[in-house]
Protein backbone atom coordinates (compact mmCIF):
# COMPACT_ATOMS: atom_id res chain seq x y z
CA UNK A 1 0.00 0.00 0.00
CA UNK A 2 0.97 3.63 -0.38
CA UNK A 3 2.61 4.90 2.76
CA UNK A 4 3.37 8.45 3.81
CA UNK A 5 6.73 7.87 5.46
CA UNK A 6 9.11 10.77 6.03
CA UNK A 7 12.37 10.31 4.17
CA UNK A 8 14.19 13.60 4.60
CA UNK A 9 17.63 13.30 3.02
CA UNK A 10 20.71 15.07 4.36
CA UNK A 11 20.92 18.67 3.26
CA UNK A 12 23.87 17.98 0.97
CA UNK A 13 22.01 15.22 -0.90
CA UNK A 14 18.84 17.14 -1.72
CA UNK A 15 18.14 17.58 -5.42
CA UNK A 16 15.00 19.70 -5.46
CA UNK A 17 13.12 20.45 -8.63
CA UNK A 18 9.74 20.83 -10.26
CA UNK A 19 7.82 17.58 -10.65
CA UNK A 20 4.73 16.96 -12.79
CA UNK A 21 2.55 14.16 -11.40
CA UNK A 22 0.12 12.72 -13.96
CA UNK A 23 -2.26 10.37 -12.16
CA UNK A 24 -6.04 9.93 -12.47
CA UNK A 25 -6.59 8.28 -9.06
CA UNK A 26 -7.15 11.15 -6.65
CA UNK A 27 -5.86 9.40 -3.53
CA UNK A 28 -2.61 8.33 -5.17
CA UNK A 29 -2.16 11.72 -6.86
CA UNK A 30 -2.70 13.66 -3.62
CA UNK A 31 -0.49 11.29 -1.61
CA UNK A 32 2.39 11.65 -4.05
CA UNK A 33 1.94 15.41 -4.19
CA UNK A 34 1.96 15.71 -0.39
CA UNK A 35 5.00 13.45 0.05
CA UNK A 36 7.06 15.25 -2.59
CA UNK A 37 6.00 18.68 -1.35
CA UNK A 38 7.11 17.77 2.16
CA UNK A 39 10.50 16.82 0.71
CA UNK A 40 10.80 20.29 -0.78
CA UNK A 41 9.84 19.62 -4.41
CA UNK A 42 7.63 22.00 -6.36
CA UNK A 43 4.79 19.73 -7.51
CA UNK A 44 2.32 20.27 -10.33
CA UNK A 45 -0.46 17.75 -10.98
CA UNK A 46 -2.63 16.61 -13.88
CA UNK A 47 -5.59 14.25 -13.43
CA UNK A 48 -5.79 12.98 -17.00
CA UNK A 49 -3.76 12.74 -20.17
CA UNK A 50 -5.41 15.68 -21.85
CA UNK A 51 -4.59 18.01 -18.97
CA UNK A 52 -1.01 16.76 -18.92
CA UNK A 53 -0.72 17.31 -22.66
CA UNK A 54 -1.84 20.92 -22.24
CA UNK A 55 0.84 21.47 -19.60
CA UNK A 56 3.59 19.76 -21.57
CA UNK A 57 2.91 21.61 -24.80
CA UNK A 58 2.92 25.08 -23.26
CA UNK A 59 6.12 26.78 -24.44
CA UNK A 60 8.62 27.92 -21.84
CA UNK A 61 9.28 31.64 -22.14
CA UNK A 62 12.95 31.07 -21.32
CA UNK A 63 13.95 28.52 -23.98
CA UNK A 64 10.82 27.26 -25.79
CA UNK A 65 11.04 23.84 -24.15
CA UNK A 66 8.06 21.51 -24.46
CA UNK A 67 8.21 20.85 -20.71
CA UNK A 68 8.25 24.36 -19.20
CA UNK A 69 10.42 24.33 -16.09
CA UNK A 70 9.66 20.65 -15.37
CA UNK A 71 12.57 18.55 -14.09
CA UNK A 72 10.78 15.20 -13.69
CA UNK A 73 7.53 13.59 -14.83
CA UNK A 74 5.78 10.90 -12.76
CA UNK A 75 3.43 9.35 -15.29
CA UNK A 76 0.67 6.80 -14.76
CA UNK A 77 0.33 4.27 -17.57
CA UNK A 78 -3.48 4.10 -17.66
CA UNK A 79 -4.99 7.57 -18.08
CA UNK A 80 -8.25 8.95 -19.49
CA UNK A 81 -8.24 10.62 -22.92
CA UNK A 82 -4.50 10.27 -23.63
CA UNK A 83 -2.70 7.32 -22.05
CA UNK A 84 0.74 7.38 -20.45
CA UNK A 85 2.46 5.53 -23.29
CA UNK A 86 1.31 8.07 -25.86
CA UNK A 87 2.33 10.97 -23.63
CA UNK A 88 5.76 9.43 -23.17
CA UNK A 89 6.12 8.92 -26.92
CA UNK A 90 5.20 12.56 -27.52
CA UNK A 91 7.79 13.89 -25.09
CA UNK A 92 10.54 11.75 -26.58
CA UNK A 93 9.47 12.48 -30.15
CA UNK A 94 10.03 16.16 -29.40
CA UNK A 95 13.57 15.34 -28.34
CA UNK A 96 13.04 16.18 -24.67
CA UNK A 97 15.21 14.19 -22.26
CA UNK A 98 13.29 15.13 -19.08
CA UNK A 99 13.35 12.06 -16.78
CA UNK A 100 10.11 10.04 -16.77
CA UNK A 101 9.11 7.66 -13.98
CA UNK A 102 6.23 5.50 -15.18
CA UNK A 103 3.65 4.09 -12.74
CA UNK A 104 1.41 1.11 -13.43
CA UNK A 105 -0.67 -1.52 -11.71
CA UNK A 106 0.63 -3.89 -14.40
CA UNK A 107 3.83 -5.51 -13.20
CA UNK A 108 4.65 -8.07 -15.89
CA UNK A 109 8.00 -8.02 -17.67
CA UNK A 110 6.25 -7.22 -20.96
CA UNK A 111 4.61 -4.12 -19.50
CA UNK A 112 7.92 -2.90 -18.07
CA UNK A 113 9.69 -3.40 -21.38
CA UNK A 114 6.95 -1.54 -23.27
CA UNK A 115 7.26 1.38 -20.87
CA UNK A 116 11.02 1.50 -21.35
CA UNK A 117 10.69 1.11 -25.12
CA UNK A 118 8.61 4.26 -25.47
CA UNK A 119 11.18 6.26 -23.52
CA UNK A 120 10.51 5.95 -19.78
CA UNK A 121 13.65 6.13 -17.62
CA UNK A 122 12.28 4.02 -14.77
CA UNK A 123 9.18 1.96 -13.95
CA UNK A 124 7.43 1.51 -10.60
CA UNK A 125 4.65 -1.01 -10.02
CA UNK A 126 1.63 -0.23 -7.83
CA UNK A 127 1.27 -0.54 -4.92
CA UNK A 128 4.49 1.16 -3.82
CA UNK A 129 5.83 2.98 -0.77
CA UNK A 130 6.66 6.66 -0.72
CA UNK A 131 10.22 5.98 0.40
CA UNK A 132 10.92 4.04 -2.78
CA UNK A 133 9.19 6.57 -5.03
CA UNK A 134 11.11 9.49 -3.50
CA UNK A 135 14.40 7.58 -3.75
CA UNK A 136 13.78 6.87 -7.43
CA UNK A 137 12.86 10.51 -8.09
CA UNK A 138 16.02 11.67 -6.36
CA UNK A 139 18.16 9.23 -8.36
CA UNK A 140 16.60 10.20 -11.69
CA UNK A 141 17.15 13.90 -11.02
CA UNK A 142 20.75 13.34 -9.92
CA UNK A 143 21.61 11.35 -13.03
CA UNK A 144 19.92 13.82 -15.34
CA UNK A 145 21.61 16.87 -13.84
CA UNK A 146 25.11 15.52 -13.34
CA UNK A 147 25.62 13.14 -16.27
CA UNK A 148 28.36 14.31 -18.62
CA UNK A 149 29.16 13.23 -22.18
CA UNK A 150 32.06 10.75 -22.13
CA UNK A 151 33.91 12.25 -25.08
CA UNK A 152 36.36 15.03 -25.82
CA UNK A 153 36.54 15.44 -29.59
CA UNK A 154 34.05 17.50 -31.56
CA UNK A 155 33.54 15.00 -34.41
CA UNK A 156 33.73 11.21 -34.44
CA UNK A 157 33.83 9.16 -37.64
CA UNK A 158 33.67 5.44 -38.33
CA UNK A 159 33.27 4.24 -41.91
CA UNK A 160 30.06 5.92 -43.15
CA UNK A 161 28.89 7.16 -39.74
CA UNK A 162 29.76 10.69 -38.60
CA UNK A 163 28.80 12.01 -35.15
CA UNK A 164 28.95 15.76 -34.45
CA UNK A 165 29.21 16.04 -30.68
CA UNK A 166 28.66 19.75 -30.23
CA UNK A 167 25.68 19.75 -32.58
CA UNK A 168 24.21 16.43 -31.35
CA UNK A 169 23.85 15.27 -34.96
CA UNK A 170 24.57 11.93 -36.61
CA UNK A 171 24.97 11.26 -40.33
CA UNK A 172 24.69 7.73 -41.69
CA UNK A 173 25.54 7.11 -45.35
CA UNK A 174 25.03 10.80 -46.07
CA UNK A 175 21.63 11.09 -44.35
CA UNK A 176 20.95 12.65 -40.96
CA UNK A 177 19.19 10.34 -38.50
CA UNK A 178 17.12 11.25 -35.46
CA UNK A 179 18.41 9.84 -32.16
CA UNK A 180 17.04 10.20 -28.65
CA UNK A 181 19.44 11.72 -26.06
CA UNK A 182 20.36 8.30 -24.63
CA UNK A 183 20.75 6.73 -28.08
CA UNK A 184 23.11 9.57 -28.98
CA UNK A 185 25.18 9.11 -25.83
CA UNK A 186 25.42 5.33 -26.31
CA UNK A 187 26.61 5.77 -29.90
CA UNK A 188 29.02 8.50 -28.80
CA UNK A 189 30.51 6.18 -26.19
CA UNK A 190 30.82 3.31 -28.68
CA UNK A 191 32.45 5.50 -31.34
CA UNK A 192 34.87 6.94 -28.77
CA UNK A 193 36.06 3.39 -28.02
CA UNK A 194 35.73 1.30 -31.20
CA UNK A 195 36.14 -2.46 -30.84
CA UNK A 196 35.83 -2.29 -27.06
CA UNK A 197 33.27 -4.68 -25.54
CA UNK A 198 30.83 -3.07 -23.11
CA UNK A 199 28.72 -5.12 -20.71
CA UNK A 200 25.16 -4.07 -19.86
CA UNK A 201 26.33 -3.07 -16.39
CA UNK A 202 29.10 -0.87 -17.79
CA UNK A 203 26.69 0.83 -20.20
CA UNK A 204 24.19 1.48 -17.41
CA UNK A 205 26.98 2.95 -15.26
CA UNK A 206 28.19 5.28 -18.04
CA UNK A 207 24.87 6.28 -19.63
CA UNK A 208 22.18 5.93 -16.95
CA UNK A 209 24.43 6.44 -13.92
CA UNK A 210 25.20 4.41 -10.78
CA UNK A 211 21.84 5.23 -9.17
CA UNK A 212 19.80 3.57 -11.94
CA UNK A 213 17.14 1.33 -10.39
CA UNK A 214 15.48 0.04 -13.54
CA UNK A 215 15.81 -3.16 -15.54
CA UNK A 216 19.05 -3.88 -17.43
CA UNK A 217 16.85 -4.88 -20.39
CA UNK A 218 16.60 -1.18 -21.18
CA UNK A 219 20.14 -1.51 -22.62
CA UNK A 220 18.95 -4.19 -25.06
CA UNK A 221 16.01 -2.00 -26.05
CA UNK A 222 18.25 0.98 -26.86
CA UNK A 223 20.74 -1.21 -28.76
CA UNK A 224 17.87 -2.53 -30.88
CA UNK A 225 16.70 1.02 -31.62
CA UNK A 226 20.23 2.04 -32.64
CA UNK A 227 20.57 -0.95 -34.94
CA UNK A 228 17.33 -0.05 -36.66
CA UNK A 229 18.71 3.42 -37.38
CA UNK A 230 22.33 2.55 -38.19
CA UNK A 231 22.35 -0.83 -39.87
CA UNK A 232 21.40 -1.68 -43.43
CA UNK A 233 20.06 -4.98 -42.08
CA UNK A 234 19.39 -4.78 -38.30
CA UNK A 235 19.05 -8.57 -38.12
CA UNK A 236 22.65 -8.88 -39.37
CA UNK A 237 24.41 -5.90 -37.76
CA UNK A 238 27.76 -4.69 -39.07
CA UNK A 239 28.37 -1.94 -36.52
CA UNK A 240 26.69 -2.89 -33.24
CA UNK A 241 27.47 -6.54 -32.69
CA UNK A 242 26.67 -8.82 -29.76
CA UNK A 243 29.56 -10.57 -28.03
CA UNK A 244 27.76 -13.47 -26.41
CA UNK A 245 28.34 -13.76 -22.70
CA UNK A 246 30.05 -10.34 -22.54
CA UNK A 247 27.99 -7.53 -24.04
CA UNK A 248 28.12 -5.28 -27.10
CA UNK A 249 30.88 -3.99 -29.38
CA UNK A 250 30.99 -1.24 -32.00
CA UNK A 251 33.01 -1.80 -35.15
Amino acid sequence: MLTLEATKPPQSDQTLGRVLVVEDEELIRDTIMLALSEEGYDVQVAEDGRMALDILTQPDDSDGSSTPGIDLIILDLMLPYVNGLDLCRLVRHQGDSVPILMLSAKGSETDRVVGLEVGADDYLTKPFGMKELIARCRALLRRHRHSQPPSFESTLRFNDITLYQQECRVMVRGDEINLSPKEFRILELFMSHPRRVWSREQLIERIWGPDFMGDSKTVDVHIRWLREKLEKDPSRPEYLTTVRGFGYRFG
